[in-house]
């Protein structure tokens, strides 16, 4: 699953929409839909306001997995 897939599926599994967690991350809304269509790529501070936000770590957010 790439970024803005997570993203997408993060919001929906808890009924949110794009202004609720643009309104709750201090995001703009315009940027919120850019990463959320894959148009661009948030900068560290978003990334870490959307990762408390949904209350995730930063790796479960970009969908990191450990390598061994």
């Amino acid at each position: 699953m790439e970024f803005h897939e997570k993203l997408l599926s993060l919001r929906q599994k808890r009924g949110l929409t794009q202004p609720q967690v643009a309104d709750g991350t201090g995001l703009s809304l315009r940027g919120y839909q850019n990463y959320e269509r894959g148009l661009r790529e948030p900068q560290l501070t978003a990334l870490v306001a959307l990762a408390d936000f949904y209350d995730i770590s930063l790796d479960e957010l970009v969908c990191r997995e450990r390598q061994r």
